[in-house]
């Protein structure tokens, strides 16, 4: 049973284990920019995560791929500047830590200097731990993502559930296991069933946070524009809208075009 929650002043990556072990959940947001990092943080979310997603939502593309380093230290510049409560982390993006350890911690501490960020988000598990392991060994906390990962899409084909078959449910608990051994504080587990998150929850001293993974990780992430639904062309089941943003957004904007047309605004007590 989850025990009465306390107040932090500020996250770190010890916090999130604390939190686990009291039994109280995580919350963690994407932002991208200085405007609604202010908000997000000022709202108490426990991490803010500037995510590769920001290729979607920022800059349009059709995966995550594109993004560059540099584009992620700008934003994540941006985020850092807002921030007074909230655990940062960024993502490493696409092509800069996969098949070589040494550009996998150039990387970040490019990311850690540069940005000011307080940790930095890896994708894959067996198949990327040498740059785990750097990464970690030159004192950077990392953050784990299992499941899908969508760095990989190419490789997928699909954003549909991962690891439903036995053989990836067990690599992917065993991929679980290492991220912890080799020091990672939390792991993302992204659209896995809920039963299997249940399980790698229950085996890691670490907190699992989910994004379609279900009601047993230790915490949860959403897109912030998601959660506002500014966006609405992108409806999966785990995705709840707490506003619709879009409609309103529109609407309002829709009005000041038709007050500018119609000489309406500005007024007369909205000038010198």
């Amino acid at each position: 049973m989850s025990e009465s929650r306390k107040e932090y002043k500020r996250i770190t990556v010890k916090t999130l284990i604390e939190m686990k072990q009291r039994g109280e959940k995580i919350s963690m947001l994407t932002a991208y920019d200085y405007s609604m990092a202010k908000i997000v943080d000022a709202a108490n979310v426990d991490v803010i995560l500037v995510g590769d997603s920001a290729s979607n939502t920022m800059a349009g593309h059709e995966t995550t791929l594109p993004i560059t380093l540099d584009q992620m230290i700008y934003h994540a510049s941006s985020v850092i500047r807002a921030v007074q409560r909230a655990l940062v982390v960024v993502d490493i993006p696409f092509g800069c830590y996969q098949s070589d350890p040494k550009l996998a911690l150039r990387s970040a501490i490019r990311i850690m200097k540069e940005s000011g960020a307080h940790a930095v988000k890896m994708e894959g598990g067996e198949e990327i731990k040498d740059s785990v392991k750097r990464i970690l060994n030159a004192g950077i906390p990392v953050m784990g993502h299992l499941g899908l990962t969508p760095q990989s899409i190419y490789k997928f084909g699909t954003y549909t559930v991962r690891a439903r078959e036995e053989e990836e449910a067990k690599k992917l608990i065993d991929d679980a296991r290492l991220l912890e051994k080799l020091g990672c504080f939390a792991v993302v587990l992204e659209k896995i069933p809920a039963s299997l998150t249940k399980k790698v929850t229950e085996k890691l001293a670490i907190p699992t946070i989910g994004i379609g993974a279900g009601m047993h990780a230790d915490g949860q992430v959403l897109v912030i524009h998601d959660l506002l639904g500014m966006t609405h062309e992108f409806s999966p089941r785990f995705l709840r809208r707490y506003m619709n943003l879009y409609d309103e957004m529109s609407q309002a904007i829709g009005q000041y075009v038709a007050d500018v047309k119609s000489k309406d605004f500005p007024s007369q007590e909205e000038q010198y």
